[in-house]
Formats: C-alpha cells, structure tokens, sequence
C-alpha cells in the first residue's frame, strides 16, 4: 500500500482537517505528519495562539479521522531554519520515505515559510512522490480554520465552533478545590484546572456535559469570577452535574463539553435572586442536553 503523508498543524481537527485526511485516505495508508509546539511559539512567542485541543487529544483525534500512524516532530529553533528542499529531502523522504503527499492550500514549510503548495508539486516527482493540494473548505461563507474556530469560541458562539469542529468544543483538567461556594447553595460544581494555553469560551453560562472515567452528565456550566459575590477571583471554569447529589470529583481528570450558550455573566443583587435564575439555567441545560 502507497505511504502516504499528510503534513500540517492540525490543531482541532476540525472539518477542513478532516477534509484533508478523506483525501489522503483515497491515496493510501496515511501518516500524519504534525508539529508541536506551534511555529509561532519560536517566530513570534508573544502572539502564541491558544490550543483547541492538546497534543495528545490532537493524536487520537486524528487517529479516529481516519490516520493510521501520528507522528509529532518537536518544532524548535533548529528544525525552524530548514530550507524547504532540506524539508523535503530530510523530513518528507529521509524519515518518512513519502510516496504521496497531501497539504492544505495554505500550508507553507521551510525557513521563514518559503515553500509554497506550488513548489512542493512542482519538486515532488523529482524526490518520488506526488502531491495533493486540498482546497480550504468553507463555512457559511468563510474560510474553515483554526483561527476561525478559536476565536469563535473566544467569543462564546459556541454552536457555530461545534458546527466546524463537527463534535463539542470541549476542556480537560483535573477537577480542582475552588471556594466551595457551589456547594453550600445547593449546587456543588466541578472546577476545572488547566494550563495556560487552554482556549476558554466567553464568560456566560452553557449547557453541556460533564465527564469523569465513564461516567457522562448533563451540565450547567459557568464561566467567569462570580460577580454577585463580593471579593476579587479569577477566572473559573466550573460545571454543576445536573440531578447529581454526593459526587466527590476532587484530583481527577475531567471533560467538559460545551453545547449551548445560554446567557452572559450577571450580577444579581442578592443570593435568592441568583438561585431562581440559577434554577432556570438549570431547568434549560437539561432540555437541551436531553433532546
């Protein structure tokens, strides 16, 4: 079976990701070829963008999309300053022995990104291998894209992210103590930590699940600092399992996945007037987690 490679960042493994791996599938057994930390990481460390998923999700994700074989090269300061022939002649044959290649029509590779989709299918049959070029998909209009979902969900459209994504935006940690507050009111969440290149939706409340091992609830989840309490708090990422009573979730790892936006952050003028609208969310999370 022709060895196949397709080459990119991946991140999300949204639907034009996909689309890519449908491609590669047609010509072979695929390989993924996919790098770790960002580029922009080493360019440009400041403007780092934040992760959709992390490596290891980004591996079995595109494990289930269809690659027979992931493989993460460390993206440094040394492997930055390839020439695009060396790419080609160290990475794309020398390690991996390619006889077909599949890109994205943006995918750029080498020093300062001098090759170009164009270059790779004009050299390719010298070096032994052919080229496909796939064409970005489009969505309501705009480009499909990493950028494009994460901002998406930087700004809390949930709905339309999952519509790209094809699944639920979701985040992983491990469950951490938070103020307890939650709990004293009737409503004992889970706090989730994570790392600093989480992407965290816009502070709101969302309906969605709540995972731990094998076990999957129907969530209201909060995002923000509380505002009705008084006292400065960061941000938190927190989930209430519906109709759940005595979980002690404490120091493992969880997954929250995220459906439906339902409002924004509000500060209410006291507790009683914060728990008939908290019941409200509630009442709407399990309406559209159950459907």
């Amino acid at each position: 079976m022709k060895k196949v490679l397709a080459v990119g960042i991946f991140d999300g493994v949204h639907a034009g990701h996909q689309q890519i791996i449908d491609v590669a599938k047609h010509q072979g057994e695929v390989t993924i070829v996919t790098f770790d930390p960002h580029p922009t990481s080493v360019f440009a460390p400041e403007r780092t963008p934040t992760q959709l998923v992390t490596l290891k999700d980004r591996v079995n994700l595109l494990k289930q999309a269809g690659a027979s074989f992931v493989e993460v090269i460390n993206f440094n300061k040394e492997f930055s300053l390839l020439s695009p022939d060396q790419f080609i002649e160290d990475i794309l044959v020398g390690r991996f022995a390619a006889e077909h290649v599949v890109i994205g029509e943006n995918f750029n590779f080498g020093y300062k990104a001098e090759g170009t989709p164009k270059y790779l299918s004009e050299v390719g049959p010298k070096y032994g291998f052919g080229v496909s070029i796939v064409k970005l998909q489009e969505n309501r209009g705009s480009t499909i894209s990493s950028s494009r979902v994460r901002n998406l969900v930087i700004d809390g459209e949930i709905e339309r992210a999952n519509e790209l994504l094809t699944r639920n935006f979701y985040l992983k940690g491990l469950v951490v103590h938070g103020e307890k507050r939650g709990r004293e009111i009737g409503y004992p969440t889970a706090n989730l930590g994570l790392n600093s290149l989480a992407t965290i939706p816009a502070d709101g409340v969302y309906a969605g699940w709540l995972s731990v091992g094998d076990k999957r609830w129907e969530a209201a989840i909060s995002i923000g600092t509380n505002p009705t309490f008084p006292g400065a708090r960061g941000r938190q990422v927190e989930a209430y399992a519906i109709d759940e009573v005595g979980l002690d979730l404490y120091e493992q790892e969880a997954k929250i996945e995220f459906g439906f936006r339902l409002r924004d952050t509000l500060k209410f003028d006291d507790l009683p007037a914060l728990l008939v609208q908290m019941k409200k969310d509630c009442d709407l999370a399990r309406e559209l987690t159950r459907k």
